[in-house]
């Protein structure tokens, strides 16, 4: 083994190399004639496979984490065309998310405003163990969080901050029935029970005094409301990725973890000298008994619960003080430890339910681990000791088989719902196709270069949609024109509906997707608001007909209530102002029509424009640092005369006499028509 992790980085840069050259190879004029018949050929093939014509719709909808970015991003398959970006840990100077008064509550945590955090990967909601386009779940890895996107909208409407975790990662995932969002630690920590959140320990105490957490989020059927029902404290390992099963497996959850050495530095050597790490199988419905039958503990908390609400428009944070935690050693048969190849990452069950895949990225081969061996080793209790009373299986007694060979540094898979399973190759830099009848390698096809990630459309779920795979590669090197040190990632499309994989498409992607998901686009696009119904906005300082516009003071702070509808704003005149006010623009779009956003910007001001969908109000926050006459404009094109939808604020200094006035000018009669000259 210590052999195999020394050849690595030379055998994976040997690949890369070697598929850069090839790559580069085939664009060279010195090949026959027949094979540049034969590469237009499959070029032609790839291209019409890929092509949606103008005016024509993507089948699928597919949403790519956008890793320290914070966002997510939405695109098109087959097309890869980028159809939107979502934000949701970071603020978002396109449309005023986290800018705008609205929404800066969604970015409030324990620490204060966090407007940034690490995206690591999306969760579609859940019914009946397929994905049913309501929801998209996310989460924050650096400042533990864990997000709620509304499809209908594709608006952040939820943010819940996660205590006593570091790094969010092995997060979120939800039950086949949405009934709980799932979200783990990576980092574990000293916790502090008396005080509650993260306590003060020595480095040396690692050993003793850090755990890790693994937080069940309940939600609502019809909302998605979130609400964080109790934690598990587990082991002081790290937590990686995690998956739920399905079918008969469908009561577990199961968790990924290395650093079982609980090595506290130099990670990369210290946790890596176990011959194995440990899957952790929980069994979240006997947990989720044990917490209403109140095996619970409480200790105290703070952290925040952030919610927009639709008919408001308006976020709004609520801290919580208290949080309920099981300890596995009280609870029986709720936890085992299956031991698993060092250092894993993906846990991946299949289609049925009966097998868990876990993807070690030193191992030589990739386990499959069975869940009715794994029920029938708990009957016998076939265990081999236990860690911190949490029973440990022995490796024979719930493995079902190995993929031998597969490839070098696995890191994840999915399934076609074919029977086969398709597993990335971090270091050989390939996807690998194998049978779940045999396990045996059936295909191999290279990818450019060093995937991490891969998603098959419903692929975690017990039905794949089977047609299409996307990988997400973390190096781009030659695969676009340069940009200088940073290139965008690559993901590439490859048509798996066949018995040899085929690849598709090169498409850029934003930040550094970990994860994705896909999903039919008729699950979403029916449902999609084209615009709010401005009979139902209640935001407190929505105005709904321009004569009840306003502007009004109250000492330093002056408040703007205006509206905005092609092409001009009213009011467009405002004076008073004075240097050093507070100016809340108050402002509702009145547009009643699809795809007719108004943005709203004014000279100097510190944050971004605000962005106003039909029907809605949002807020700009201003304060005029000098003298002077200061425009305000429209920042979305929105008719012929977009360009004249703009106003003024007059400043005046501190302590002036000039009242405040507003105005939008005195519309002209229209004159009267000429005699015809053709008489």
């Amino acid at each position: 083994m210590n052999t195999f992790k020394s050849i690595i980085p030379k055998v994976g840069l040997f690949v890369a190399l070697a598929a850069g050259t090839l790559l580069q190879s085939c664009n060279s004029s010195g090949k026959g004639d027949d094979a540049n018949v034969k590469d237009n050929t499959v070029a032609a093939d790839a291209a019409t496979a890929v092509y949606v014509a103008p005016g024509k719709h993507d089948e699928l909808y597919s949403f790519l984490s956008g890793g320290f970015n914070g966002q997510v991003s939405v695109y098109g398959i087959p097309s890869g065309r980028l159809l939107k970006v979502i934000p949701v840990f970071s603020q978002f100077a396109e449309n005023g998310y986290g800018y705008n008064e609205e929404t800066k509550p969604m970015l409030m945590t324990s620490h204060g405003f966090v407007p940034w955090d690490d995206l690591h990967h999306p969760k579609l909601s859940r019914t009946d163990g397929m994905a049913d386009g309501k929801f998209l779940y996310v989460n924050g890895n650096n400042t533990p969080r864990v997000a709620k996107v509304d499809l209908a909208t594709f608006e952040t409407t939820e943010i819940m901050e996660i205590p006593n975790s570091a790094g969010n990662h092995c997060s979120p995932y939800p039950t086949n029935n949405n009934e709980y969002i799932l979200a783990g630690t990576r980092f574990s920590v000293p916790i502090d029970l008396s005080k509650g959140g993260v306590g003060d320990a020595s480095f040396d105490e690692y050993k003793d005094k850090f755990r890790g957490s693994i937080s069940f989020i309940k939600t609502n059927e019809g909302n998605g409301h979130m609400e964080l029902d109790f934690q598990i404290l587990v082991p002081g390992f790290d937590y990686d990725l995690a998956n739920g099963g399905k079918g008969p497996s469908g009561d577990w959850v199961f968790f990924t973890t290395y650093n079982t050495e609980k090595a506290r530095t130099l990670k990369e050597l210290g946790a890596s000298q176990n011959d194995r790490d440990y899957l952790a199988a929980i069994n979240w419905k006997l947990a989720a008994k044990y917490a209403a039958e109140g095996k619970t503990h409480e200790m105290p908390a703070n952290y925040y619960h952030n919610i927009k609400d639709h008919g408001t428009h308006q976020a709004k944070s609520h801290v919580i003080k208290k949080v309920r935690y099981l300890l596995p050693e009280e609870c029986p048969g709720m936890m085992y430890l299956i031991p698993a190849p060092k250092s894993p990452h993906g846990i991946d069950v299949d289609p049925s339910g009966e097998y868990m895949v876990v993807n070690g990225k030193l191992a030589s081969s990739l386990p499959v681990f069975s869940f009715s061996k794994m029920q029938k080793a708990i009957q016998n209790k076939d265990f081999d000791g236990e860690v911190n009373g949490i029973p440990v299986f022995k490796y024979e007694s719930v493995l079902h088989a190995e993929v031998k060979e597969p490839g070098l540094g696995p890191l994840h898979t999915e399934f076609d719902g074919k029977g086969n399973a398709y597993s990335t190759m971090f270091v050989s830099s390939e996807v690998v196709k194998w049978s779940l009848k045999d396990f045996k390698v059936k295909d191999r096809i290279p990818v450019y270069y060093s995937p991490g990630h891969l998603m098959i459309p419903g692929g975690d779920t017990k039905e794949p949609y089977g047609k299409y795979l996307i990988a997400m590669n973390k190096i781009t090197k030659d695969r676009y024109l340069p940009t200088g040190p940073e290139l965008l990632h690559s993901a590439q499309l490859i048509d798996i509906s066949g018995e040899k994989m085929k690849l598709l498409l090169d498409f850029p992607t934003l930040a550094e997707p970990h994860y994705a998901q896909g999903i039919a686009a008729n699950k979403i696009a029916p449902n999609s608001v084209k615009f709010f119904k401005l009979d139902a906005n209640k935001h407190p300082d929505a105005v709904k007909n321009e004569k009840d516009v306003s502007v009004t003071r109250n000492g330093r702070t002056v408040k703007v209530n205006m509206t905005s509808i092609r092409s001009h704003f009213t009011p467009d005149n405002i004076e008073g102002i004075q240097v050093g006010d507070t100016v809340l623009f108050h402002v509702t779009n009145l547009e009643q029509d699809w795809d007719v956003p108004h943005g709203f910007a004014i000279m100097g001001a510190t944050n971004a424009e605000t962005l106003i969908m039909p029907g809605a109000t949002q807020t700009l926050r201003w304060v005029p640092k000098q003298e002077g006459i200061f425009p305000f404009y429209c920042t979305d094109f929105c008719s012929a005369l977009h360009q004249e939808m703009q106003g003024y604020v007059r400043v005046s200094k501190r302590g002036s006499t000039v009242p405040i006035k507003f105005s939008t000018g005195v519309k002209k009669p229209v004159p009267p028509a000429t005699a015809s000259l053709s008489k």
